[in-house]
């Protein structure tokens, strides 16, 4: 996968650093079993794994990636409406091949409304979340 064209991919910022061959599976290794908590909370609600999310000026920007055919459920649906109530945080939610990188669709929750799949690329993602960057920056 050529990433060149993506300078910090190149200079190796917040590299993933887990080795699956020598480390072995990260998911079985250091990803939390979420479940233990399911009782802690009524209807059955439980915590839901992030995929990326980043602070900027106490405003927050969540990615969540769906691999091909995923969905967003309606657990998620009302998380992402509820996180973006407050007018700045934002959620883009990507279809696409994780491990390639290859994005076939994004959509956003801006607002507290979803707005839907569109064709994408990785280089419109990353425009859309630069832009919601330069938005933040620019309210400081």
């Amino acid at each position: 996968m050529d990433l060149s064209w993506f300078p910090l991919m190149v200079e190796g910022h917040n590299p993933m650093r887990w080795e699956c061959g020598k480390d072995g599976c990260f998911n079985v290794k250091r990803r939390p079993k979420i479940e233990v908590f399911a009782e802690c909370f009524p209807r059955r609600i439980n915590f839901g794994d992030v995929d990326g999310l980043v602070e900027l000026n106490g405003f927050f920007c969540l990615l969540e990636w769906k691999g091909d055919g995923g969905s967003i459920k309606t657990g998620q649906r009302i998380s992402f409406e509820a996180f973006t109530r407050r007018m700045g945080n934002v959620v883009f939610v990507v279809e696409g091949d994780a491990e390639t990188m290859h994005v076939d669709n994004c959509a956003k929750f801006w607002d507290g409304k979803f707005y839907p799949f569109q064709p994408a690329s990785l280089p419109d993602v990353v425009s859309r979340i630069r832009a919601w960057a330069d938005f933040i920056e620019a309210k400081k």
